[in-house]
């Protein structure tokens, strides 16, 4: 196996202690735990329709970013792993695990592109996350990853954030609302409320404004919303891309639970790709819900509608040039593609596509828990996207929407390293700046 680490010259304590308390007796037990109890039939099934066509690699920005090397090509990547684990029967040694992790969880983004160019619909990611899962079980997983998991596990959020800060937070950002709107109320544990209001942690920990944004927006809206002052109210899930899919299960569990507490009647949620897959298709599963308990929509989705309803209108349009990321789990895995694109048209005058786009749009390379794998891993990320800044810069745009958390941190991180002449910012900050505000409501 190739030693990219040395590439960029990366340690990562996660990999290098975990990889230390290894014995042959764990590594197997892992293996056949996931191959043998959760996946074996499916990815026999993968393994022997594969005709190692290399069709695959042309979709992947890790492959296309990095001089075209084979070794980033998605089958490549399985071919490392995956069929290495089936031909040694699960006989590894701690190194092959280490380098697996390094693989399975800072060369691929789960973005699921690939699989749309496979001749066969062979779902590469979902090979990739058993890898994942393995590497779980192992305790090999890259340090910032394992330690978000961990503040999910004990507090049911991703940034550590106590139920007296949570609420204080939207007091603050209730006060701050009422600076533009004078009635903004953020309602706590609202009862019977038609809709119930869930973000991802960063939002209270680094980005409060956005609760005030959406605080704004439902009330000029018209809304009846509540948010839960208890746990629940984090819709994000880094359990799901580490592989503790136990932990996963109940971090959505805990949100769906809020929801059903509160009695709303649907779940909207912040302008999230990783968190509203996580609901929608991954989540639920591991619960054993066919469907939702409650119907969830995406921010964007809920923009769209508000904006066709004209419960918000319209005051003025953004001048500069504008242009859209799409972001791999609301675009290519839900299809919202034509709702944003309705979106940036009501409110830009000027919006530029990118090449390609909707579904066939390139990763921002931060999604799949990759951003998350912390600073060790920052610059190999960055660098394996050198194709999304070339897209970006196609544009000529001074505006990236990004409606996306994690692809709003991955491409500001890919702005400041290519020096590219834009900034990112998320649907609801432009919305704020061109809705209509009645003259009754305003402050």
């Amino acid at each position: 196996m190739i030693e990219r680490a040395k590439k960029w010259d990366i340690t990562d304590i996660g990999l290098e202690e975990g990889m230390k308390r290894l014995t042959p007796e764990k590594i197997e037990k892992a293996v056949n735990r996931v191959l043998r109890g959760e996946g074996l039939a499916r990815i026999k099934t993968y393994v022997d329709t594969c005709i190692h066509c290399g069709l695959c690699s042309a979709a992947c920005h890790h492959y296309l970013s990095n001089d075209c090397d084979p070794s980033f090509a998605p089958v490549a990547k399985i071919k490392e792993t995956l069929w290495e684990i089936l031909k040694r029967k699960g006989k590894l040694t701690p190194e092959f695990i280490k380098k697996m992790a390094e693989i399975a969880y800072t060369e691929c983004n789960m973005c699921k592109r690939c699989a749309m160019y496979c001749p066969f619909g062979i779902d590469i990611a979902w090979m990739l996350s058993l890898i994942r899962r393995i590497c779980h079980f192992c305790g090999v997983v890259p340090q910032y990853l394992q330690d978000t998991v961990n503040s999910h596990s004990v507090t049911m959020n991703q940034m550590w954030v106590k139920q007296d800060e949570w609420i204080d937070t939207l007091q603050w950002q209730e006060e701050d609302a009422q600076d533009m709107v004078s009635t903004v109320r953020i309602p706590l544990d609202k009862e019977g409320a038609d809709v119930m209001y869930s973000v991802i942690g960063p939002e209270p920990k680094i980005l409060a404004q956005l609760l005030a944004n959406a605080a704004v927006i439902m009330t000029v809206a018209g809304i009846d919303w509540t948010m839960p002052s208890f746990d629940g109210w984090d819709n994000s899930d880094m359990a799901m891309y580490s592989g503790d899919w136990e932990v996963m299960g109940r971090i959505k569990k805990a949100h769906f639970e809020a929801a059903m507490r509160l009695k709303v009647k649907k779940i909207v949620m912040g302008e999230c790709g990783h968190a509203f897959r996580s609901v929608y298709d991954v989540g639920n599963r591991t619960l054993g819900w066919k469907m939702h308990p409650i119907p969830v929509i995406h921010a964007i989705q809920f923009y769209y509608e508000l904006l066709c309803e004209g419960r918000i209108k319209i005051a003025k349009k953004i001048k500069e040039p504008v242009t859209l990321h799409d972001p791999c789990n609301v675009i290519r895995g839900r299809g919202l593609h034509e709702m944003a694109r309705y979106i940036m048209q009501e409110i830009c005058e000027d919006f530029r596509e990118m090449w390609p786009n909707r579904e066939y749009n390139y990763c921002c390379c931060a999604g799949g828990g990759v951003i998350n794998c912390g600073p060790p891993w920052k610059t190999k990320r960055v660098d394996s996207n050198k194709v999304k800044a070339e897209q970006l810069q196609r544009t000529g745009a001074k505006i990236l929407v990004t409606p996306c958390h994690n692809c709003h941190s991955g491409m500001e991180d890919i702005i400041n390293y290519y020096k590219l002449d834009m900034h990112t910012k998320f649907i609801s900050e432009l919305l704020i700046e061109c809705m209509e505000i009645p003259e009754g409501l305003k402050a």
